[in-house]
């Protein structure tokens, strides 16, 4: 996963981007369906991933970026975009914070893999300081789960099952 600087800030703009994306895509859905609770967490998690959007984005100012189209990046689906059980619109808060959670672990994981593997010392800087962010946003979610009502019904996975950041 050896990256230009242009690139990997690019590849982390689109990271975000769609990731507030799909969010608030997750958010409208939930609010057609008078799922209040769920819309709010999700469009909370849209401007979170907007914010570090553009926060990437200041980074870069100066920067000319490569305009990647879709088969250039370096994934088949965003890290930070989970799967289809996230469209589910009798989602309870408990398991949209979950997904939400699910997401930005793989986002961490991702930023510290290229932290790892870069040679570039300003990518390797950006991307520990950018899965320092994304643990920073797994402990806020795991402290938000730990408030939130367990529901009554199963889910897919167990609800304990969390992996440690």
């Amino acid at each position: 996963m050896s990256y230009t600087l242009p690139e990997f800030l690019a590849h982390a703009i689109a990271m975000e981007q769609e990731a507030a994306d799909r969010y608030l895509e997750l958010a409208d859905m939930m609010e057609a369906h008078r799922n209040d609770a769920v819309q709010s967490v999700f469009r909370d998690m849209s401007r979170f991933s907007e914010m570090h959007r553009d926060s990437i984005r200041a980074r870069a100012e100066g920067i000319e970026l490569p305009k990647l189209r879709s088969w250039q990046y370096r994934w088949r689906t965003p890290p930070e975009v989970g799967g289809e059980e996230g469209f589910d619109y009798l989602l309870e808060p408990f398991h949209a914070l979950k997904y939400a959670r699910g997401n930005e672990v793989r986002s961490m994981k991702y930023y510290r893999e290229v932290a790892k593997e870069a040679q570039d010392p300003d990518i390797k800087r950006l991307a520990a300081e950018f899965a320092e962010e994304e643990r920073e946003h797994v402990l806020a979610l795991d402290e938000w789960l730990a408030k939130t009502p367990r529901p009554s019904t199963t889910f897919a996975e167990d609800a304990e099952s969390f992996e440690p950041v």
